[in-house]
């Protein structure tokens, strides 16, 4: 159980994107439901946060199967519009579009990191002199969403994301 502070406080836990990657929520090409890309044929062990290993993305609504070989993946870098998954740039489930911009997460995991960062008010980061500091996912939100009058706003686009995660 958490103390009352621990609520009111956000330590980084220094992940980055890569860490989010095993299984990405995305709307399915076929039939716009929702569908997952995960580590291709291999044992799942092997390859779950290597970015270079073999993806699939798999619909269980309609049956829709992609493979893709190897290869880099394309992060998504918030130039306006919608997400897209870094392996097939297909949308995005877990999203949803603000004044200011769109709030996006690759999965569940991805999604409640950025609720606990935006709903704290005392943010505690890397200290300056670590290397690597300004490589992990709060640290490389956009400044819009770390800024105090902005955080109702995005919690309740975090709100209306998860809704959509429960209809799913």
């Amino acid at each position: 159980m958490s103390s009352p502070s621990a609520r009111h406080r956000f330590r980084d836990p220094r992940s980055t994107t890569y860490d989010f990657l095993a299984s990405v929520l995305v709307r399915c090409p076929g039939c716009d439901e929702v569908a997952y890309v995960v580590a291709g044929p291999e044992p799942v062990a092997v390859h779950d946060r290597d970015p270079f290993a073999p993806r699939r993305l798999v619909c269980r609504n309609c049956g829709t199967a992609k493979t893709r070989s190897g290869g880099g993946a394309a992060l998504y870098r918030g130039r306006g519009g919608p997400a897209t998954d870094p392996y097939f740039g297909v949308r995005l489930w877990l999203q949803a579009e603000t004044r200011h911009g769109w709030v996006w997460a690759y999965g569940p995991e991805h999604l409640d990191l950025i609720r606990r960062f935006v709903r704290a008010p005392l943010r505690e980061g890397i200290p300056w002199r670590d290397h690597g500091r300004k490589m992990t996912v709060v640290a490389r939100l956009p400044a819009w969403m770390q800024q105090a009058r902005n955080r109702d706003e995005v919690l309740r686009a975090i709100t209306r994301i998860h809704a959509s995660l429960r209809r799913a």
